[in-house]
């Protein structure tokens, strides 16, 4: 499946191609390396991470928004840069951290559209769906919360299996499935997951 997006109906191509140009080479600065399975190549982990969200989205939504199709590409812009480390250990910590991490990928995100030529409503929309408000009531915003679960399924699960307690791990699928709508959940029994996460989802799923 490409992970291209082309601008929804009606867009003016040439700046959502500046757009998504802008976001995938600052994602390409990231020094963290990942190992993908198209090709073989060892490539920057949020460039990836960005590919692997906007194919969710396709999957989920094929005529997605024009402004979810750019929050899906700008999600987790340049991520690296507030590592975890930086903020205290435990959930407190981990809470502070997620959202300053939030409002910083807002906020180069409404710069870079900003450049590109958007204008502030269409800015302050994709700002919405990347700060996850009115989750419930958005569906721009559920079918990015259902997408940032399937690629954590596909793409994420196994790795954290292996770093976690069983038990932890079953909780986190969870809370995954208790985030997603009906849509998400059928799209996610359809992935091709290891065989390995597809047993450990159904015991999550079992038990809860």
């Amino acid at each position: 499946m490409s992970t291209e997006l082309g601008p929804a109906p009606g867009a003016p191509h040439d700046r959502f191609a500046r757009a998504l140009a802008a976001f995938d080479r600052l994602n390409a600065e990231d020094p963290n390396q990942v190992s993908v399975s198209e090709g073989g190549s060892v490539r920057p982990r949020e460039l990836v991470d960005a590919e692997r969200l906007s194919a969710a989205v396709e999957l989920l939504e094929p005529r997605a928004s024009e402004a979810l199709r750019l929050a899906a590409r700008c999600q987790h812009l340049r991520r690296w840069e507030i590592p975890r480390s930086s903020y205290p250990e435990g959930r407190i910590g981990y809470l502070e951290w997620r959202k300053a991490l939030s409002r910083f990928h807002a906020d180069r995100a409404s710069e870079v559209l900003r450049s590109a030529g958007y204008d502030d409503g269409t800015i302050e929309r994709v700002r919405a769906i990347n700060l996850k408000r009115a989750i419930t009531q958005d569906p721009d915003v559920q079918t990015m919360e259902d997408a940032l679960c399937l690629v954590f399924l596909e793409h994420e699960a196994a790795e954290f299996a292996e770093k976690h307690p069983e038990e932890k791990v079953i909780d986190i699928l969870r809370k995954t499935w208790r985030k997603m709508s009906e849509r998400g959940r059928a799209a996610a029994l359809a992935l091709p997951l290891q065989s390995g996460v597809r047993a450990l989802v159904e015991r999550a799923l079992s038990a809860g």
